[in-house]
């Protein structure tokens, strides 16, 4: 299985290079929408709803529409609102699991050391162990 992230388990002044997992590997199928005649793939047009005529990739953006009009959205926008990527995950405190929201574990992940000398790795594993 590959890793989803690649980063840090930090706290104080020690930093474990870590390999983050998905607990739960989903699978889907991903099928085509076929001709039933000859069973070859159908694709989708990209038409103008007032003109009914084909429009290029290239004349395509993307917006939401707000009231009446359409707020245009630019790749630039995209990125702008995109979160800044850390590669720490920084361990600030522990709580008993009572006083955490269910939502916040939705989906579990599970980690393992990135690097051959796993001594900080397991000395933070035998600390959680007695916490």
């Amino acid at each position: 299985m590959r890793s989803i992230w690649k980063g840090s388990l930090g706290f104080g002044l020690v930093s474990i290079p870590v390999k983050l997992y998905s607990a739960v590997q989903t699978t889907s199928l991903d099928f085509d929408m076929l001709d039933n005649r000859d069973h070859e793939r159908i694709r989708y047009q990209r038409v103008n709803e007032k003109t009914h005529k084909e429009v290029p990739y290239d004349k395509i953006v993307k917006g939401y529409k707000l009231n009446d009009d359409y707020v245009i959205m630019d790749d630039a926008d995209f990125e702008a609102a995109a979160p800044e990527k850390s590669k720490v995950i920084e361990i600030e405190s522990f709580v008993d699991i009572e006083d955490v929201n269910p939502m916040f574990y939705e989906t579990s992940y599970y980690t393992e050391p990135d690097t051959k000398n796993n001594k900080a790795y397991a000395l933070l594993i035998q600390a959680l162990k007695q916490s």
